[in-house]
């Protein structure tokens, strides 16, 4: 958790630097649609709402090419009749975005590295890292304010002992200070 915080405050230190047309910094949040991909012993597992929030920085070199980091905390999990799976993590996903409309409608895509803040108490012992694939659009309302939407497919199983990963739908409204 220390290294996750260390690393995002070294990249924004290391990005404010740079002139202001080409780095940015803000916060979002919004809710997440989460559910949970696989089997457990025929149990039925429904999708579940929980919220996202944190902080937004993105770096644009060149063009109509971003690189955009966060660093937000994510409630996400399942439910079912017999347990509810609560899963809180501080994920960090670093995507790759395209303008097709620039400064307005992106594209993004990149992996996300989540590590778990919390243990879930469940029937199985939870992994403490995950890892995603994350996916989807941001628009820029005004050139402070964005709306993005995003799907996060777990790559990584959420516990040794059964064949679950991670699956999120992520729906945010941010803002863009600097």
């Amino acid at each position: 958790m220390k290294k996750v915080i260390l690393t995002f405050v070294v990249l924004v230190v290391v990005m404010s630097s740079a002139s202001a047309q080409i780095f940015r910094l803000g916060i979002k949040a919004g809710p997440n649609f989460s559910s949970l991909s696989g089997e457990v012993n025929g149990v039925d597992l429904k999708s579940r709402t929980g919220f996202h929030g944190g902080a937004v920085a993105e770096l644009k070199p060149a063009g109509n090419f971003a690189i955009q980091a966060e660093a937000l905390f994510s409630a996400q999990g399942a439910d079912s009749e017999i347990n509810d799976l609560d899963f809180n993590y501080v994920a960090v996903p670093v995507l790759a975005k395209y303008y097709i409309i620039p400064d307005v409608l992106a594209l993004e895509a990149g992996p996300q590295f989540s590590f778990l803040v919390d243990e879930a108490e469940e029937a199985f012992e939870t992994k403490s890292f995950d890892l995603a694939v994350a996916g989807g659009a941001s628009v820029h309302i005004t050139k402070s304010f964005f709306a993005s939407a995003r799907y996060t497919a777990g790559v990584t199983k959420v516990a040794e002992d059964v064949d679950l990963t991670n699956s999120v739908i992520q729906i945010s409204l941010g803002y863009f200070f600097l």
